[in-house]
């Protein structure tokens, strides 16, 4: 397994996960600790779409690569129904469904992002065509 696949496999899961935290906690930091409110300026709709810039291709650079490798049609789709979800969240979420609905679709969505590089990188380190199994 190369290790630009693995860092992007890795990378792609932490920046997706950077967002659920920001989501969730940063909310909570606010209203515990008005002092911080300074940090408004990181709830701007802007901060996720800045980590979707990185997200995005990370996520799809890591996902054809190891596609290539096991020919999983599976992971990939999980993977782009993944970033599916947080693209469409991340321009929509909030005025569709608000505040509330836009970070359980952020989760929703990083969490099957989260989940498909995982598979992505376990089938890389295993070295194993997954469609012959999945034919079984």
């Amino acid at each position: 397994m190369t290790k630009f696949q693995l860092m992007s496999d890795k990378a792609a899961v932490g920046l997706s996960l950077l967002c659920v935290v920001h989501c969730l906690f940063l909310s909570i930091v606010l209203i515990l600790l008005p002092p911080f409110a300074g940090l408004l300026v990181f709830n701007d709709e802007l901060f996720h779409r800045m980590l979707l810039v990185a997200v995005v291709p990370i996520s799809i650079i890591a996902l054809v690569i190891g596609y290539l490798h096991h020919r999983s049609y599976r992971v990939l789709f999980i993977g782009l129904v993944g970033l599916s979800i947080l693209i469409v969240t991340t321009f929509l979420g909030h005025v569709i469904l608000g505040k509330y609905g836009e970070v359980a679709l952020t989760v929703l969505g990083t969490s099957i992002i989260a989940y498909g590089h995982f598979l992505n990188y376990r089938l890389r380190r295993q070295g194993v065509n997954i469609e012959i199994h999945e034919q079984d």
